[in-house]
């Protein structure tokens, strides 16, 4: 039987814009995705907003990063920040 030292999270992982950072320790993601349409074969953009726990306020307006789903935090609150993927343009 193999042994393993580091354990693997299979979390869904989703990168996304920042949108608001209002609120204390928590950011609002937004996700795009790319769909077609079924009859008419238009590509078409669909997103959707997720609130992420971010412990140090480390994501700002505008930065691209990655969230990772989590236990319920509260509410509403499922993903959390794990990272900056690309920095906000100033």
């Amino acid at each position: 039987m193999p042994t393993t030292t580091a354990s693997q999270s299979h979390a869904r992982r989703l990168i996304g814009t920042v949108v608001s950072t209002k609120m204390a320790k928590t950011i609002v993601v937004r996700v795009e995705r790319r769909v077609q349409h079924p009859k008419y074969g238009k590509t078409y953009t669909v997103s959707r907003k997720f609130k992420a726990h971010d412990e140090r306020a480390q994501a700002h307006m505008g930065d691209v990063v990655e969230v990772e789903e989590t236990r319920p935090l509260s509410a509403d609150k499922r993903w959390r920040y794990v990272r900056t993927v690309t920095p906000a343009v100033a």
